[in-house]
């Protein structure tokens, strides 16, 4: 049994680190995957993360996105050739499945446009993200609450790890939606998220 991390976009496979650590000694095989928004179109992404796929799918698998890492993973797998065994879950931490409010308020921002590319224009359009096919596997949505609510909130009452909120998170097909009290960039190292990661590891599962 393998895992497979794909970190967020802005971060690099270290922020996957902890996770990584705790899983390998658990007892699953671990494996990073990295890219960088500002240089690399979406579908390049993909394609590299598709030859991975197909590597991996030799043996049983499990895959692990961190926000735009999980929609990644979302076309990478639904691109997969007929023959190559497909990962037995999909676990998306943090991730917008819908246009996140914030990707929209910052698009036209020329830092926004230097660091993220064509990522940033896939999240900051809701059509784009529509067209990002929902995986034939089973999915679970881990979405985190513990972003700032309020008058001064871009999400207002609306629960949100400050940066997604929880309703952007939702997606149509997935068999489980859980929340935990976790910030977007921290929620990969949850103590409710290593637990699940691991049990979907673990074979009979």
């Amino acid at each position: 049994m393998t895992v497979l991390l794909v970190h967020g976009m802005g971060r690099t496979p270290l922020s996957m680190w902890r996770l990584a650590r705790f899983l390998r000694r658990a007892g699953p095989g671990t494996e990073l995957f990295a890219y960088a928004t500002a240089w690399q179109r979406v579908d390049q992404i993909v394609g590299r993360l598709q030859e991975r796929l197909t590597t991996l799918a030799r043996d049983e698998y499990v895959v692990v996105g961190h926000s735009l890492g999980g929609l990644l993973l979302r076309a990478a797998i639904a691109g997969l050739p007929p023959h190559v065994r497909a990962p037995r879950r999909i676990i998306m931490l943090g991730t917008p499945n819908h246009s996140p409010r914030l990707a929209r308020r910052f698009e036209r921002a020329w830092w926004y446009r230097l660091m993220n590319g064509d990522a940033g224009n896939l999240l900051a359009s809701e059509a784009r993200l529509a067209g990002v096919p929902v995986p034939p596997v089973p999915c679970t949505i881990v979405a985190g609450t513990r972003g700032i609510n309020g008058r001064w909130s871009p999400f207002g009452n609306e629960p949100n790890d400050g940066l997604v909120a929880v309703s952007e998170t939702q997606l149509d097909g997935a068999d489980e939606v859980i929340t935990v009290d976790a910030r977007h960039p921290f929620i990969m190292n949850d103590r409710r998220v290593r637990g699940l990661v691991r049990h979907y590891c673990s074979w009979g599962s």
